[in-house]
């Protein structure tokens, strides 16, 4: 969870085969635990065809802390606009909600994520539904690295989108406490995938927005 007041954003680059993307995350830490999330993907190309990706907002909000026995955990609810061509996006909205329930042993931390996508179906009423889960893995490495490893997938959401699964491994380093690479691949195991991607990404924590709002008033004082 980003801190109190903090705005921070994440861009990624990713490129398979005949795919590649770039998408953003922005989060802003509204209230005491809860998240507001902005979603875009700005370039997308598939097959060929580039445009602008799908859209989205939603939100996370911790339930609970870690405390001894006890994981966090959160709820996170995303809702996809579709703002691509569809050939390019769903074509429709979306609604995703998960679980996500995470534990610090020491240095290793895991997190178990559990949740359903209702899909909208491209001019005709109705949803489709299908399942996500993930599991993943992670722990900082010598010096500024670290390393992360995770397993996911969705079940098959209708007669024409299989299920898929994919492995990624990924490294970090981080380059100040508000500055965090990443980089790495995911193999899909099966679905209607690239075999192989590769990507990278930026996280960066832009400001405190409370206390540049305090701090405006306090200099008009």
């Amino acid at each position: 969870m980003v801190r109190l007041g903090v705005f921070e954003i994440e861009y990624g680059f990713e490129a398979g085969k005949g795919h590649q993307n770039v998408n953003g995350l922005l989060k802003w830490g509204a209230v005491k635990n809860l998240e507001l999330w902005f979603l875009n993907s700005p370039v997308e190309r598939d097959a060929g065809t580039a445009g602008l990706g799908d859209s989205g907002a939603g939100f996370k909000y911790k339930l609970f802390p870690q405390a001894k026995a006890r994981p966090t955990v959160a709820i996170l609810y995303v809702a996809t606009l579709p703002t691509a061509r569809p050939e390019l996006g769903a074509g429709a909205m979306a609604h995703l909600v998960q679980f996500l329930v995470s534990k610090d042993f020491g240095k290793q931390h895991f997190d178990v994520n559990e949740g359903v996508q209702f899909v909208g179906r491209a001019q005709l009423s109705g949803f489709d539904r299908r399942y996500f889960t993930a599991l993943s893995y992670s722990r900082p490495l010598k010096g500024k690295w670290g390393y992360t490893g995770e397993i996911a997938g969705f079940s098959r959401r209708n007669a024409t989108t299989p299920a898929t699964m994919t492995l990624l491994n990924a490294a970090t380093y981080n380059m100040s406490p508000r500055l965090v690479l990443d980089g790495g691949a995911y193999i899909a195991a099966y679905g209607q995938l690239p075999r192989f991607t590769v990507f990278a990404g930026v996280t960066y924590s832009i400001a405190n927005l409370y206390d540049l709002h305090s701090t405006h008033r306090a200099s008009k004082n």
